[in-house]
């Protein structure tokens, strides 16, 4: 999401950075093309004109800070523009929990939005907060979509109500409730039916279920890739429901992001959550601080740590650990290895938090890192016996045809795989070696909260553009040095990771 603003914004950038002094004209010219760039980005006119009066209110105010480039002070200026724009410093918005369960939340919107399966998502999210969570359709009109619902509900590991034929959806929406008091559920999730376009007869509908099930949580589910007619659908629904907060989904298709930085200036209503895959547990709590930072480059370290403490498996993590610490590391702990990257969203996902990647696009793109290489390597690993796979050293040329035969490669990508993990298994047992210091100096590695922290304050800003040798140093990480430039004491650890990248997986080095 925000690809195109982001680099359209890291150009404007990287053309003050070089300047000592920047004159009224330069501020101009910058936010001139900013507000080019927000407008491409789809964003609502009437918002990207408060946004540029408010930056050139601050940056005629601005007292030069010679500590600091003034390019970073612009930099500051969009970066604060955004994070209003967004929401606000306050962090993210969480749920209204009621005192007295079960706490209601209405999900509303037009068909294809995608507001069935964002209901799962939200109940699978609760339930790992050990809420107990009932789902209930009330979508009558449109086929299957109650049997849709309950089918998500057994993927998400929560109960549905059960279906009734005939019933309208007011008396869905009583059932319901007497169902989720009297079995004691926390949260009753209430899916209410869509349209393809807005008319009276759905609007009567949910504000008549909205009266019966007095909700804690009223919340529009809208299409991101709609643009500006997400806006308008949003600000429609608000005219006849107590919405509290809105629902982005489809947001990793969004290349410019129009409609969540539009979304909040224009309805006043807080953006909760993005549902950034079509997985069960494809849904983001939003963060204005932490979106506007990855808009401008800075990545979102912070997130990362927390996808990797929710999705990765801790009692694995550790017997790896264990093992690498006395520097065995064969090819089936380099396939779990691969597993966890891809439970993480894969290398392109992962790549996405850390700051100043979006400059390394190309260098990234030349190395081949993507998700299908890694899916290659793992099946060059499956095509292995279990012997093959503990003493990789055994395999001769007649072992490797028959492994890139079996995996669909040529026996180049097999060499390459075998060259990799030797890398890695050396620079495992140099660093087990060492009395632990390797991964100790790992464990340390935690860099202070990302990008977005450094632009908290006048005297961080923007990470500069990393040269070659900053590049080869994210290959490095691995080895139990090397630092992301800008980042402070670097990447933190990943369990199962080895502490960011793989050791040895330098594909930034020049060869």
């Amino acid at each position: 999401m925000f690809d195109a603003l982001t680099d359209r914004l890291s150009s404007v950038f990287d053309r003050l950075s070089g300047r000592g002094v920047l004159s009224e004209k330069d501020i101009d010219e910058a936010l001139r093309e900013v507000r080019v760039a927000l407008l491409e980005a789809d964003v609502a006119l009437p918002v990207v004109r408060d946004f540029i009066a408010k930056a050139k209110e601050k940056a005629a105010g601005q007292d030069v800070i010679r500590s600091i480039r003034p390019a970073d002070q612009v930099v500051k200026i969009t970066y604060d523009g955004l994070v209003e724009m967004l929401g606000g410093e306050g962090g993210a918005e969480g749920l209204n929990i009621s005192l007295n369960p079960p706490t209601v939340i209405l999900m509303a919107g037009l068909q294809g939005s995608g507001k069935t399966t964002t209901a799962a998502k939200l109940g699978l999210k609760l339930g790992k907060d050990r809420k107990k969570v009932l789902l209930a359709s009330l979508d009558t009109r449109r086929p299957a979509a109650m049997e849709q619902l309950a089918t998500l509900a057994v993927q998400a590991g929560v109960d549905s109500l059960p279906i009734v034929a005939g019933q309208s959806a007011p008396d869905i929406a009583r059932r319901a409730m007497s169902a989720a008091k009297l079995q004691g559920y926390d949260i009753l999730i209430l899916d209410t039916a869509g349209r393809t376009t807005l008319d009276e007869a759905m609007m009567s509908e949910a504000a008549e279920i909205a009266r019966i099930a007095n909700p804690s949580e009223t919340l529009l589910v809208a299409d991101s890739l709609t643009g500006q007619d997400a806006v308008r659908t949003a600000k429609a629904f608000h005219e006849r429901l107590p919405l509290t907060g809105l629902v982005l989904t489809r947001a990793d298709g969004d290349g410019r992001g129009g409609a969540a930085l539009s979304m909040r200036a224009v309805t006043g209503l807080p953006i909760k959550f993005l549902g950034v895959s079509e997985k069960i547990d494809g849904l983001d709590v939003f963060d204005a601080a932490r979106v506007a930072g990855r808009i401008l480059g800075q990545g979102d370290v912070v997130a990362l740590v927390e996808k990797a403490t929710a999705d990765l498996d801790v009692a694995k993590a550790e017997a790896m650990a264990k093992k690498l610490a006395k520097g065995q590391f064969d090819l089936d702990m380099m396939a779990d290895q691969f597993a966890q990257m891809k439970k993480m969203g894969g290398m392109e996902g992962l790549m996405g938090f850390l700051p100043g990647v979006q400059k390394m696009k190309k260098q990234i793109a030349e190395a081949n890192i993507s998700d299908k290489a890694l899916d290659r390597q793992a099946a060059i690993i499956s095509s292995m016996t279990k012997l093959e796979r503990k003493k990789p050293d055994i395999l001769a040329a007649s072992r490797k045809r028959r492994i890139a035969k079996g995996a669909g490669v040529d026996v180049s990508e097999v060499n390459r795989l075998l060259k990799q993990h030797r890398q890695m298994a050396d620079a495992f047992k140099a660093m087990s070696k060492d009395g632990g210091k390797g991964f100790a100096r790992m464990a340390g590695m935690m860099g202070g909260g990302g990008g977005q922290d450094r632009l908290k304050s006048l005297g961080g800003g923007r990470l500069a553009a990393p040269d070659q040798n900053q590049l080869e140093e994210l290959g490095k990480m691995a080895a139990g040095g090397g630092k992301l430039p800008g980042l402070g004491d670097g990447l933190p650890k990943l369990p199962g990771l080895g502490g960011g990248l793989p050791p040895g997986f330098n594909p930034f080095k020049k060869s």
